[in-house]
């Protein structure tokens, strides 16, 4: 029995499209940011910071992204999705998985200062110009490390790929890829992968992001 904790465009999608890719049956409990049901008890049961991704396995219970992505792909060696200890790119792998909450830091705080600040005039543009310029070089060292095809690492895709892929999905709405041309294809072969399709199906609809794109503040 797997039952995932999901708020729609969030975090959770990574676990929700790597259950896809692993091929497993999941029960998903949707929560929205907006309405007070993250504090809910039976999330906070699982997650006590009362945040997504939380994730039931029988008897097993876990919350944060990057350590369920490491957990599952460790406990279903059979995808291939997991670089054991002496692969040679084992260092490269552990070292995605967390640039990916790098990335990931920095498109939630522009969240919150763009979409839930309980008084948008709240906002600062001198924060949000500054972690806008930080998201941008996240992106601008991703793109140094991507090949021209394939996927993050030379073995094919792993868990990193999917910490990592929902990123590029979200980052768009505060910087744009046009600078960015093997982010852009890279982004583009993870959107064709099939299971990335099921799981983007099953997600939901996000209610927080209202327009395409959210620019830095005139005279930040």
């Amino acid at each position: 029995m797997i039952r995932l904790h999901h708020v729609p465009f969030s975090r959770s999608f990574r676990v929700l499209w790597f259950l896809e890719e692993l091929g497993l049956e999941v029960e998903i409990v949707r929560y929205s940011i907006r309405d007070g049901s993250m504090r809910a008890p039976e999330l906070l049961a699982i997650s006590p910071a009362g945040r997504v991704p939380g994730i039931e396995i029988d008897d097993l219970s876990m919350f944060e992204s990057g350590a369920i992505l490491e957990y599952l792909a460790e406990t279903h060696t059979e995808a291939g999705f997991d670089c054991p200890p002496g692969h040679p790119e084992r260092h490269r792998y552990l070292e995605l998985l967390h640039f990916a909450e790098t990335m990931g830091a920095l498109i939630e705080n522009l969240n919150m200062q763009h979409l839930f600040l309980y008084n948008p005039k709240d906002a600062s543009p001198v924060v949000i110009k500054i972690l806008t310029a930080r998201l941008r070089g996240t992106l601008k060292a991703l793109e140094g490390m991507l090949r021209e095809e394939g996927y993050l690492l030379e073995k094919g895709f792993t868990a990193a790929d999917a910490m990592m892929g929902f990123n590029l999905f979200a980052a768009p709405y505060y910087v744009k890829l046009d600078p960015f041309p093997k982010l852009r294809a890279y982004r583009a072969r993870l959107e064709a992968r099939p299971a990335y399709q099921r799981a983007r199906e099953k997600d939901g609809e996000q209610d927080f992001y209202e327009k395409d794109f959210y620019p830095v503040p005139e005279g930040a």
